[in-house]
């Protein structure tokens, strides 16, 4: 039997939230009780085990328990209950800027966030200039980093991860400020640590990167452990939970309808995890209606990683039927030219009744978007405009 790189056994974590504080020992005598609390257990009995070599994902809602339990691997929390054994040195970068020190120099917080992490100073000066080369930030590493943008922050932190040479890392959702470019060459780099046998533990809310890059995966709801196995398989399921929570009941009493899973496709109809900006793309969005609706209303939302609305396009589902709109179907929006700027985004949408008021949708079931570069020439903001560009020349008098 092959050793666990990681093994979870039976660890359950929990915190204490304080619902009053004494703000002084005379306070605390005068008062003549402890301060009162409530126990919120973030992790119950979770068990599994991660194999050397192999890409693991942590999935689940917001609050699921997925930080904790990566925070456990890492022993930078102690479980309550339970055990967590690791084979191999291990490396984590699980929340921005961790082990920096806003006042130094990139320079210096590679030799102090590297020390942390186990290297000694001949070894950093070796790997330097790969460091700094990876992480992109020639012309700042001198420059204090709390002038640095959260995507330098997680280049900087993730490149000296990775070149601790770890057996294990560990990743929290942390890389998802970074743009398509840096994540592409993540994703390049997790396919090499995993050619040398390394082991990667990741949590994230990028479905399509848990299907595409892990071989297993983990889904906690409520710090339990609800489903564990292939990465795809596992992911199936929760996207079926979220369809199947998201048929809640409306003000009156009525099931509302429901959006499942939200696909992005190329326009011969196959299914993509990225696409570029000016290229064609469908959105394929699939619904569920309780009862008939006499007039059905789709509303779309896409967002930006860091809450901004670029575009909510709406439609009513009628005119595209002869009859009576289905319970059940697909309706997909094309877009000719997808203009949004290179990036990551979450495509979320829901269905209601076009004479009451529209349904905000939810984005705990988005499609996580990837927008890379083609051809344009911009390179900041959402949106190109596209457009054409004409040079006319001035003769000037002299």
């Amino acid at each position: 039997m092959t050793t666990p790189a990681v093994d979870v056994a039976d660890v359950s974590k929990r915190y204490r939230l304080y619902q009053e504080r004494n703000q002084s020992l005379k306070a605390s005598v005068m008062r003549g009780r402890r301060v009162r609390y409530k126990e919120i257990w973030a992790l119950q009995d979770v068990s599994l085990q991660v194999q050397p070599g192999s890409a693991f994902g942590l999935i689940g809602e917001n609050g699921s328990g997925k930080s904790t339990l990566l925070k456990c691997m890492a022993r930078i929390l102690r479980p309550d209950k339970g055990t967590i054994t690791t084979d191999g040195k291990v490396s984590a970068l699980l929340e921005l800027g961790a082990g920096f020190h806003p006042e130094l120099s990139g320079r210096e917080n590679v030799f102090l966030n590297g020390s942390i992490l186990g290297l000694g100073k001949k070894q950093l000066q070796a790997r330097f200039d790969e460091i700094v080369g990876f992480a992109g930030i020639e012309d700042f590493i001198d420059a204090p980093v709390k002038n640095y943008s959260s995507g330098m922050y997680v280049r900087l932190g993730f490149s000296v991860a990775i070149n601790v040479d770890p057996d294990i890392l560990l990743v929290d959702e942390v890389l998802a400020v970074g743009d398509a470019d840096f994540q592409r060459r993540c994703a390049d780099k997790f396919a090499e640590l995993r050619a040398k046998g390394k082991t990667i533990v990741i949590v994230t809310h990028a479905l399509s990167t848990v299907k595409e890059m892990c071989d297993e995966a983990a889904l906690l709801e409520h710090g339990r452990l609800q489903a564990i196995g292939n990465a795809v398989d596992v992911v199936d399921r929760y996207l079926g939970d979220v369809f199947a929570s998201g048929a809640t009941a409306e003000p009156n009493g009525d099931i509302a309808p429901t959006i499942g899973p939200v696909q992005l496709l190329d326009p011969t109809g196959v299914e993509i995890d990225s696409t570029c900006t000016g290229d064609s793309v469908v959105l394929r969005f699939h619904y569920a209606l309780p009862a008939p609706l006499a007039d059905p209303l789709i509303t779309v939302s896409i967002h930006s990683l860091d809450g901004l609305e670029v575009s909510r396009p709406m439609a009513r589902l009628a005119p595209m039927h002869a009859g009576t709109v289905p319970l059940e179907g697909t309706v997909d929006l094309h877009v000719d030219q997808l203009m949004l700027l290179p990036g990551s985004y979450d495509v979320a949408a829901a269905i209601s009744d076009a004479g009451g008021p529209p349904r905000a949708p939810d984005r705990a079931g988005a499609l996580r978007m990837v927008v890379e570069r083609r051809d344009h020439a911009e390179e900041h903001g959402v949106v190109s405009l596209g457009g054409r560009w004409a040079f006319a020349a001035r003769e000037v008098s002299r």
